[in-house]
């Protein structure tokens, strides 16, 4: 199941989260953005729950990281 995050962080912290989170196995893509958020990651869990844990133990945890919002992807193939 693949779903993107958006992460909101501390001020100029964005390039030290996203080399972070990039380590994580579940993180396919991260990228730096302009607008409200600051990053954008593509995730791929095994299910909902596997999402909801490692993005509450894992990149919630992380200090630099204010807000997070997730977006599940529906796969209609």
């Amino acid at each position: 199941m693949k779903s993107y995050l958006f992460i909101a962080t501390s001020s100029e912290e964005e390039q030290k989260v996203v080399e972070s989170i990039q380590q994580f196995p579940e993180v396919l893509k991260a990228n730096i953005v302009f607008g409200e958020w600051d990053i954008v990651a593509l995730l791929e869990t095994e299910s909902p729950e596997k999402l909801g844990s490692f993005v509450m133990e894992k990149i919630r945890k992380l200090p630099e990281v204010r807000l997070t919002s997730t977006m599940i992807l529906w796969d209609s193939d």
